[in-house]
């Protein structure tokens, strides 16, 4: 089965990656073209010197930053609460927000109650 070539409202990645960020606008929905309508924070306007730069360790914590094609295969670092996730930036998460892909919350996963929880507890084997 041969693998589906990438397209984002007809154009290709490479012709993604040349859009200037008013081109881009007009091809994203409402919500990310009204936040790139309004300009970047300072913090973003840091992120994206750095993709400029070509930096190889770049961090943030702007999370609500929207993913431009300027970013397209570049390694940010995305601060989810407690460490820097590491993610990949690829054509398909072009108009998501960085925020996305660094999840803040895990899967809860409970183990047997200790000694001396509930009393409900006290029948189960200590074993």
């Amino acid at each position: 089965m041969a693998k589906k070539e990438f397209s984002f409202k007809g154009m290709s990645a490479e012709e993604l990656k040349n859009l200037s960020v008013n081109e881009f606008m007009e091809l994203i929905p409402s919500r990310a073209r009204r936040t790139l309508k309004r300009g970047f924070t300072d913090e973003q306007k840091k992120v994206l010197e750095k993709v400029r730069k070509n930096d190889k360790d770049i961090k943030t914590h702007a999370r609500d930053m929207v993913i431009v094609p300027e970013m397209i295969d570049h390694k940010i670092k995305i601060y989810n609460g407690k460490a820097f996730v590491e993610v990949m930036i690829v054509p398909e998460m072009a108009g998501h927000v960085l925020g996305e892909l660094s999840l803040t919350r895990r899967r809860v996963a409970h183990s047997a109650p200790g000694v001396g929880a509930t009393r409900s507890s006290a029948s189960v084997s200590v074993r």
